[in-house]
Parts: C-alpha cells; sequence; structure tokens
C-alpha cells in the first residue's frame, strides 16, 4: 500500500501534522537530516519543496528559501539523489512539491520512476492543469503507484472538488484561502465558513489544511475541520535562523502552543 493511503486509513484522530520544508535550504546537504529529524520528532509526513524561480503560489519566506536552495545547487537529481541515501532509514510519506517546468524537463516517467527509486510517495505540483493530470501525468503516476496531490481553494466550485475527490487519491490539500502561502494570525469568519462548507460535502478523500497555520488557534481550526494540518513559511523561517532542524521543530512546537 502506499505509504499516504497507509498514514491516513490507520489514522485515528484528526490531528495529524505535516511539515514542508524547501531542499537544499538552509544547506545543500543538509536535506536528509531534517527529514530524519522530523520523522524521530513524530512529523506524520513531509513535503519536501523542489526550488524553482518562479514559485507563483508561495510567499516571500518560501521564496527565499527557493532562491537560497538554488544558490546552492539544489536541482531535481541531486535530491533524488538525497534522498534515496536515506530510503531505507524512512518510514513516513514523503510529499515532492514543486513546480511543473522542472518536472516536464526532467520527464514525467523519469520523474515517477526517481520518486519511486528515492522512497516519495507523491507530489503536488500547483501549476498543474487538471486536464493534463488526468491526460498526461495521472497515467503515468499509477503506473508507479505514485499520488498526484491536488489543492483546492475557498475560490473552487463545488462540481470541481467533487470531480477533484472523484478522480484523485491520497488526500486534498485544502489552501485556507486564496492568497500565497504565509503564516496568519487567525483564520476568520470567511475562512471557518469555508471549512464547514466543505466539511458537510462528505468527500471521499481525508484532507489536509495548510496555508497560514502557525500558532494554537490557526492549528486547532485545522484539525476540527479535516485530518489534520500542513505547516509551510513557519517551520521555513524558524529553519533558516537556526539552521538545525531540532531547534526549529522545538521553536514550531512552543509557537503551536501559544
Amino acid at each position: 500500500m502506499n505509504k499516504i493511503n497507509k498514514l491516513f486509513s490507520e489514522n485515528k484522530s484528526n490531528k495529524l501534522l505535516s511539515l514542508y520544508f524547501c531542499a537544499g535550504c538552509p544547506t545543500l546537504e543538509g536535506t536528509a537530516d531534517v527529514i530524519k529529524t522530523l520523522e524521530r520528532r513524530g512529523i506524520a509526513m513531509i513535503e519536501v519543496g523542489i526550488p524553482f524561480s518562479d514559485p507563483m503560489a508561495d510567499g516571500p519566506v518560501i521564496q527565499d528559501a527557493a532562491t537560497t536552495a538554488l544558490k546552492n545547487g539544489m536541482n531535481l537529481r541531486k535530491l533524488f539523489s538525497q534522498l534515496k541515501s536515506v530510503k531505507e532509514e524512512v518510514s513516513i510519506p514523503l510529499v515532492l512539491m514543486g513546480y511543473l517546468n522542472p518536472i516536464m524537463q526532467y520527464g514525467i516517467e523519469a520523474f515517477c520512476q526517481s520518486c519511486v527509486e528515492s522512497g516519495v510517495s507523491g507530489v503536488i505540483i500547483p501549476d498543474l492543469p487538471f486536464k493534463d493530470y488526468q491526460d498526461i501525468v495521472k497515467p503515468v503516476a499509477d503506473r508507479y503507484d505514485i499520488r498526484v496531490i491536488m489543492l483546492i481553494t475557498p475560490e473552487t466550485s463545488e462540481e470541481r472538488i467533487r470531480f477533484i475527490d472523484e478522480h484523485t487519491d491520497g488526500f486534498i490539500y485544502m489552501v485556507s484561502s486564496a492568497a500565497i502561502t504565509g503564516a496568519q494570525k487567525s483564520f476568520d469568519e470567511a475562512k471557518q465558513e469555508y471549512f464547514r462548507r466543505i466539511n458537510a460535502m462528505n468527500l471521499r478523500n481525508p484532507r489536509m489544511i495548510g496555508f497560514g497555520i502557525s500558532n494554537k488557534q490557526t492549528l486547532e481550526a485545522a484539525q476540527q475541520n479535516a485530518t489534520g494540518a500542513i505547516i509551510g513559511s513557519k517551520f521555513v523561517t524558524l529553519l533558516s535562523e537556526s539552521k538545525d532542524a531540532d531547534e526549529a521543530l522545538d521553536k514550531l512546537f512552543e509557537a503551536l502552543a501559544q
């Protein structure tokens, strides 16, 4: 069974926590150590960012991390090599998050094959058109048992959400707002209503809420309205500041308790 499906099938609570960080930031060779540290500290799933020069869905924190990673020399081939080196040591799901251009340049078939060889269970491609997903990416990904995770936002229509739910597997990434990534202090009533609306749809796939989670209030709101939460910008900031995954996690857990 794919590790993503296994995680959600075995989950007995709505408190799964997934963290995002950008491969190659703060250091080129630190990716494997960050992954092993996050698993050791109880993180349920990890999103590893593929640095790209024009990350349109990302706020300044993740943009800066991508710029640092590219300057450090990170690329897809190096990332796959680093992941492969720790494949046997990592048991939690790894999800690559990146934009279509580098993946297409690498080649869809080669990309999915490298995912399998390096222990990657899924991929999130924010700028992948759904028709291209169905016609081009999904047939290849299915052959390699790689889950392609789709995003929904408050602007996504009910018809499209149900279509995504029907034609994807793994989980649905529920973006808390239509804005770019970045920490928020709270989710306003409009976002809460969005969460309630999606809850009422009784979707087949589990959902994880991301974008803006950085404290106790936003974390609990995500946990109350989905299977768990995804934290990106807050952890990326702490990791860039401390250069140490354990220290960054200590500070993150402290912030999530307040």
